[in-house]
């Protein structure tokens, strides 16, 4: 049996974007082993990580990047209410990603339930290739998948808009 090719990477991605570049978030908790510290100094006072330190890495210079060649960079999150404390993490950060060209918005998890999702959380580019981010049970990252497969793509286009449309934009969005 032949060898699935590995995912593309965020950067493979996103140099390939042409029009735009959609995730679509949907967990409550991530145990992603780069952010640790970074997580629990904010746990411990609030803290969150310079536009410029380590934490962001490659990241928000790649989106700035993507941005400036006309790419549009969206990032929606469906969360649960009461949010959990790695969403108020999260939610103290995004003024990073936005200030880098992201736009992102906040759907509470109550207000998806008529909504078509697919089972992880993705990153679709300009409608033609899905990365699925998968997670374990406790939130810690397993390796990505992608696909091209038409019914794929389509679901995932028609649920980010669907999320997108009903999402609130995060300088909206109160904890």
């Amino acid at each position: 049996m032949p060898q699935r090719p590995l995912a593309p990477s965020f950067e493979d991605l996103l140099d390939s974007a042409r029009r735009h570049a959609l995730h679509l978030e949907l967990r409550d908790v991530y145990a992603v082993g780069e952010e640790q510290q970074v997580y629990d100094a904010y746990l411990r006072d609030g803290s969150v990580p310079a536009d410029d330190s380590p934490f962001w890495g490659g990241w928000l210079p790649l989106v700035e990047r993507t941005v400036a060649r006309g790419v549009a960079v969206l990032r929606a999150r469906i969360v649960s209410e009461p949010v959990t404390d790695y969403i108020r993490f999260e939610h103290a950060i995004t003024d990073a990603n936005e200030r880098a060209g992201e736009q992102v918005r906040w759907l509470p998890r109550r207000r998806a339930s008529t909504l078509t999702l697919p089972g992880n959380d993705f990153w679709l580019i300009d409608d033609r290739i899905v990365r699925w981010n998968l997670f374990s049970g406790d939130g810690q990252v397993l390796e990505a998948d992608h696909t091209e497969d038409a019914g794929a793509v389509k679901l995932c286009t028609e649920a980010f808009h669907a999320v997108w449309d009903l999402a609130t934009p995060h300088a909206d969005y109160r904890l």
